[in-house]
Protein backbone atom coordinates (compact mmCIF):
# COMPACT_ATOMS: atom_id res chain seq x y z
CA UNK A 1 0.00 0.00 0.00
CA UNK A 2 1.15 3.47 -0.34
CA UNK A 3 1.89 6.03 1.83
CA UNK A 4 -0.09 8.94 1.27
CA UNK A 5 1.72 12.28 1.14
CA UNK A 6 1.13 16.07 1.29
CA UNK A 7 3.40 19.07 -0.14
CA UNK A 8 2.93 22.49 1.74
CA UNK A 9 4.14 25.58 0.89
CA UNK A 10 5.07 28.62 2.72
CA UNK A 11 2.73 31.31 0.99
CA UNK A 12 2.75 33.76 3.60
CA UNK A 13 5.37 35.78 5.97
CA UNK A 14 6.07 34.64 9.57
CA UNK A 15 7.15 38.53 10.37
CA UNK A 16 4.23 39.32 13.43
CA UNK A 17 3.14 35.75 14.26
CA UNK A 18 3.37 34.09 17.49
CA UNK A 19 6.20 32.18 18.17
CA UNK A 20 4.91 28.90 18.68
CA UNK A 21 3.60 29.01 15.03
CA UNK A 22 7.40 29.62 13.66
CA UNK A 23 8.38 26.64 15.21
CA UNK A 24 5.58 24.73 13.80
CA UNK A 25 6.35 26.42 10.49
CA UNK A 26 9.84 24.94 10.85
CA UNK A 27 8.81 21.63 12.63
CA UNK A 28 6.82 20.85 9.05
CA UNK A 29 10.23 21.70 7.43
CA UNK A 30 9.81 25.46 5.68
CA UNK A 31 12.47 27.46 5.60
CA UNK A 32 11.31 30.53 4.11
CA UNK A 33 9.02 32.22 1.33
CA UNK A 34 7.60 29.61 -1.22
CA UNK A 35 9.56 27.14 0.10
CA UNK A 36 7.67 23.49 0.20
CA UNK A 37 8.11 20.26 1.69
CA UNK A 38 6.30 16.88 1.32
CA UNK A 39 5.42 15.06 4.12
CA UNK A 40 3.62 12.06 5.55
CA UNK A 41 -0.12 12.12 5.95
CA UNK A 42 -0.38 11.76 9.44
CA UNK A 43 -2.80 13.15 12.25
CA UNK A 44 0.26 14.90 13.67
CA UNK A 45 1.18 16.18 10.78
CA UNK A 46 -2.59 17.19 10.22
CA UNK A 47 -2.77 19.11 13.26
CA UNK A 48 0.47 21.38 12.67
CA UNK A 49 -0.87 22.06 9.50
CA UNK A 50 -4.69 23.15 10.84
CA UNK A 51 -2.35 25.33 13.63
CA UNK A 52 -0.81 27.83 10.79
CA UNK A 53 -3.20 26.61 7.70
CA UNK A 54 -3.40 30.51 7.18
CA UNK A 55 0.39 30.72 6.83
CA UNK A 56 0.15 27.61 3.99
CA UNK A 57 -0.84 26.11 0.79
CA UNK A 58 -1.61 22.36 0.83
CA UNK A 59 -1.58 19.99 -1.96
CA UNK A 60 -2.47 16.32 -2.06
Amino acid sequence: MAEKKVKVTLVRSLIGTKESHRATVRGLGLRRLNSSSTLEDTPAVRGMINKVAYLLKCEG
